[in-house]
């Protein structure tokens, strides 16, 4: 089978593209800059790369052409050239038209476990609209709706790994924490493949978390101790002033945290929205948050 990721050199991405050359298909990796965050993968015989705006319909038609699956995991932290509505909506709507022009005869869509309209978040709403024009497209499409999703090259481990590394101590968002339920990437990859492969997820948004469920502080305690920091301080703030750490963030470089961060940690990453149903239990990740997953996705 051929298949078109978009957004196939980010995280997720570089996963399903290993993981679907592993098992003899056929991939066209689709992303902004020609391939520029996907070392992880070798070159292949059954690998092409695409370089393409998820927002230009007519270049993502030519690169669907004898595509018989696409997987639209092409998200984005916003930044001046490329925003939340860019991405998630007009990406969205671009990549519909594409597939129905290309004759793709399965979507796949990757989206956020809390999406919904009417927040405050840029990032949870223009996610939502990204949705409805999926649901809306006459396609055959799945739409998962992912919680927190962590592996090697990941944001979560590499980025609070760093923070605790230079500094052992973790803030927490909220005096009283809501819990998440971390996804092992692997998987979400399963499920995934499943929705492509067969048809029980057919034309269904259904909500994909993790095994466990616990506070964050938990998970950054975990990492802490495989780091060999088992002295970390967590520190209950309050969730405006983690709002407002946010909005001062977003003059640096570097932003410590985002205000769709901060949402979602305020939200809770554990419990789905009615909108989304469960998996079947064969589909649902079984893989916990142990020491030995922290350690394989841990940058050296």
């Amino acid at each position: 089978m051929k298949v078109a990721i978009t957004g196939g050199t980010g995280f997720i991405g570089r996963h399903l593209v290993q993981e679907l050359l592993d098992r003899g298909h056929e991939v066209v990796v689709i992303s902004r800059g020609l391939y520029t965050r996907g070392k992880g993968i070798p070159s292949h015989e059954n690998l092409s790369h695409v370089r393409a705006n998820v927002t230009d319909a007519s270049q993502l038609t030519r690169a669907f052409a004898g595509c018989i699956a696409m997987v639209h995991c092409a998200g984005t932290s916003e930044d001046p050239s490329q925003t939340f509505q860019q991405v998630h909506v007009e990406g969205a709507r671009s990549t519909v038209n594409a597939a129905r022009q290309a004759g793709v005869q399965k979507f796949v869509l990757v989206s956020y476990l809390h999406a919904r309209p009417n927040v405050r978040s840029a990032y949870h709403t223009t996610k939502w609209e990204g949705e409805e024009i999926v649901r809306q497209s006459g396609l055959n499409y799945t739409i998962l709706k992912a919680g927190l999703v962590y592996g090697a090259g990941d944001h979560l481990l590499n980025n609070l790994g760093n923070l605790l590394r230079k500094l052992p101590v973790f803030a927490t968002v909220g005096l009283r924490e809501k819990t998440v339920r971390l996804i092992a990437v692997e998987d979400l990859v399963a499920v995934i493949l499943a929705a492509l492969t067969g048809d029980r997820l057919a034309r269904r948004t259904v909500a994909v978390v993790g095994p466990e469920e616990f506070p964050f502080s938990v998970a950054a305690r975990r990492i802490a101790n495989v780091m060999g920091k088992s002295s970390l301080i967590v520190l209950p703030f309050p969730v405006f002033v983690q709002r407002l750490l946010a909005w001062a963030s977003g003059f640096m470089p570097k932003p410590l945290i985002s205000a769709s961060q901060v949402q979602m940690l305020a939200d809770g990453i554990s419990i789905p929205l009615p909108d989304s149903e469960p998996l079947p239990e064969d589909l649902a990740p079984k893989t916990r948050f142990t020491e030995e997953q922290i350690r394989k996705g841990l940058p050296s």
